[in-house]
């Protein structure tokens, strides 16, 4: 079976039992939430995309050289990566400036992508976890 890249998204968030604050603490829960795993909130992700590893990094290399192409070439580098609200735009941009360079199956998979960009933009609370399997 030949090498992937596997895009998932944050489906869920729940506080491990017994970790949930009483209801006069909010602010208590929201920092957990900040916080994560350190105090027993668990994410729970979906898978919602895969490509193969190959048309991914042809995508990367599509890229213009910058940020957006550091931030994906993390996957080769370091096995996976973490987008959240504050990369959506950069990515975007530089996905609809490399579009002329790829494939009707790469232009699919971006555009599914894209759409996933385009939700955290909508809900900046969701992320995508993105990593290569082998």
């Amino acid at each position: 079976m030949s090498r992937r890249v596997v895009f998932y998204q944050l489906s869920s968030r729940f506080l491990h039992k017994g970790q949930t604050p009483p209801p006069d603490a909010q602010q208590v829960l929201y920092y957990s939430l900040g916080v994560g795993h350190h105090v027993g909130v668990i994410d729970t992700f979906k898978p919602i995309l895969t490509c193969a590893y190959d048309s991914y990094m042809a995508v990367v290399a599509a890229l213009p050289e910058g940020e957006a192409r550091r931030k994906l070439d993390g996957v080769r580098r370091f096995g996976e990566i973490s987008i959240d609200s504050t990369h959506t735009g950069l990515l975007r941009n530089a996905l609809s400036a490399a579009r002329a360079n790829f494939d009707a199956e790469t232009e699919q998979w971006s555009d599914r992508l894209d759409q996933a960009l385009q939700a955290i933009d909508q809900e900046p609370a969701l992320n995508l976890m993105v990593r290569r399997q082998p």
